[in-house]
């Protein structure tokens, strides 16, 4: 079965919603996902959702703390875009109904977020990604927007310099479809899960990322993986930056506040990359709690104040850890959290083929750089959701539909390659490469890199793919076959943690969340530029540099 719409979205999570919504009033768009939307990982943000609203601060303010906390590799026209547009967006949400918190005379409630001159973080307790999420797909829902739930997209269709659809598989039956469709916007999130310690969803496995690399699409800086300083200890939920923003304190072994040693300015409230390594330098000194972690503690905030502002972190410490945080330090220790890079596109989502755009983190046009700063996550999906899908709009306006035979052709390889999969009786166990990758890149491409362990990484990885092609995923029905999405995600995982390996050996500097110990300096003179990486028809993954976009703030030193 072939089926048709104008434009297709792939992901619902808040980029892809907001993007749908826009499309909605003039155009046939379906939603496609693999998980129920309020499952989509925006429902995991905590913490905020950036805007200069007071009067003390201004978008510049905002756009020059961007910059300078992307360590100068954010391009300078996008964030603009980003930090104009912030108010707009987040008094749009207000009055769709996000149940933001208020101060006491009932204004927009903002609190401070590392990187930032101004406390311009609105949030709704410690849940603003929930509330936000739910407050979108609602609109979504009255748009009347159509949605495939539970499929999972297996391919991209082109045709020539164009895309012209897409192949899915329905979870629930086991079939693969074809889809045709004018333009494709990519909304699927990142790819944390390449990472064993790691906040994001297990549905975060760059399934968007290696759709887009498979026809032609490029990557960009995907070397630049942030690492948020405070995840639960054992389990590594998030511990929302919020926590700090509050006045929560980082305390090492010897209850002392070290974060004085690192950031005395800024102290808890530094980028994340700083705290982050900050956290690691600690446990590495052998001032961490039992050589694994560190305490954050809010014991201080008092009773009040932790039940009105953190409610959803003391529920994650009492039900994931058994502590209750207005009686007890938080284990916390730093976890992948973020993909600053994602598919090269501009700023209107645009990628190198004709009708396929990307938005979120899974793309990067680039708007965060080196290291996003906490709070500008959701902005970004819901800025640039309006505007990419404006620009789908003009795109169709004068594209028409390809044949369904080139859709239908990749529907037939796809059956094909899925039933083998299925019927294979012997071969490993995708379980134990899926292992070997999450441990290779938490302990070698993680917080500090080096030539060495990313050398080793590289060569395990590329042995890890090559292994895949003989694993087998055990007798199991074609309906419902979660081992078969999972070991199709684990193909896209290879493949990227390749990529983000290769970026950080080329990157021969430290800048942001890439953190070299044999190149501990920034270098400008050579590396002031974004990585670029195309799959090749052989096979081989072409590599190359490109310009980052300047403008009006001036490139400085690092301080720190």
């Amino acid at each position: 079965m072939t089926l048709k719409h104008d434009v297709l979205v792939i992901g619902a999570g808040l980029s892809g919603l907001r993007a749908a919504i826009e499309l909605a009033e003039d155009t046939d768009v379906a939603v496609i996902t693999k998980v129920h939307p309020l499952r989509s990982h925006s429902v995991a943000a905590q913490g905020g959702i950036n805007a200069a609203l007071s009067k003390d601060d201004s978008w510049e303010q905002h756009a020059f703390d961007t910059i300078k906390g992307s360590d100068y590799l954010a391009d300078q026209d996008i964030v603009e875009t980003l930090t104009k547009r912030a108010p707009q967006t987040v008094i749009e949400n207000e009055r769709w109904g996000t149940a933001f918190s208020r101060t006491e005379d009932g204004e927009l409630a903002q609190r401070p977020f590392g990187g930032a001159m101004y406390p311009r973080t609105c949030y709704a307790a410690d849940k603003t990604g929930h509330n936000l999420l739910h407050t979108t797909y609602e609109q979504a829902m009255r748009k009347g927007i159509k949605f495939y739930e539970e499929w999972y997209v297996t391919s991209l269709v082109r045709e020539d310099e164009r895309i012209c659809g897409l192949t899915a598989l329905e979870i629930s039956t086991g079939e693969i479809h074809g889809f045709v469709a004018k333009a494709i916007i990519i909304a699927t999130g990142g790819f944390g899960r390449v990472y064993g310690k790691s906040t994001n969803s297990l549905i975060n496995t760059g399934d968007g990322c290696a759709l887009a690399l498979r026809i032609g699409a490029s990557l960009k800086d995907m070397e630049f993986v942030q690492f948020h300083p405070t995840t639960l200890y054992g389990s590594n939920i998030l511990i929302t930056e919020g926590a700090r923003g509050e006045g929560g304190h980082l305390l090492n072994s010897e209850d002392e506040r070290f974060m004085e040693r690192y950031a005395p300015e800024q102290m808890e409230l530094a980028p994340r990359d700083i705290v982050a390594r900050s956290i690691r330098k600690e446990i590495e000194k052998g001032r961490g709690i039992e050589d694994e972690y560190v305490h954050l503690d809010i014991r201080h905030l008092g009773e009040e104040k932790i039940k009105s502002r953190l409610p959803g972190i003391r529920e994650i410490c009492r039900n994931f850890a058994g502590i209750d945080p207005i009686d007890e330090p938080i284990p916390v220790q730093p976890g992948q959290h973020y993909s600053m890079g994602g598919i090269h596109c501009d700023g209107t989502g645009a990628t190198s083929i004709s009708g396929l755009f990307s938005v979120g983190e899974t793309s990067c046009m680039s708007v965060h750089g080196a290291n996003r700063l906490g709070g500008n996550s959701l902005l970004e999906t819901l800025v640039f959701g309006p505007i990419v899908a404006q620009a789908a709009l003009e795109y169709i306006e004068n594209a028409s539909f390809a044949d369904s035979s080139c859709v239908e052709d990749i529907a037939f390889r796809d059956r094909s390659k899925l039933q083998a999969m299925v019927v294979r009786s012997e071969g490993e166990s995708p379980n134990i490469l899926r292992k070997e990758m999450k441990k290779t890149m938490d302990n070698l491409v993680g917080v500090y890199r080096s030539q060495e362990d990313l050398e080793e990484a590289l060569r395990t990885i590329r042995n890890l793919r090559e292994r895949f092609e003989k694993i087998s995923i055990g007798p199991t029905d074609i309906r419902f076959n979660y081992s078969l999405i999972r070991t199709l995600e684990l193909e896209n995982m290879l493949l990227l943690a390749e990529i983000i390996t290769m970026g950080a050996l080329m990157r021969r500097e430290s800048r942001g969340a890439h953190w070299r110990s044999d190149y501990p300096e920034r270098d400008d003179s050579e590396f002031l530029k974004h990585s670029l990486f195309t799959l090749m028809e052989s096979g081989a993954i072409k590599t190359e540099y490109i310009d980052v976009t300047l403008g009006k703030f001036e490139v400085k030193e690092r301080k720190y």
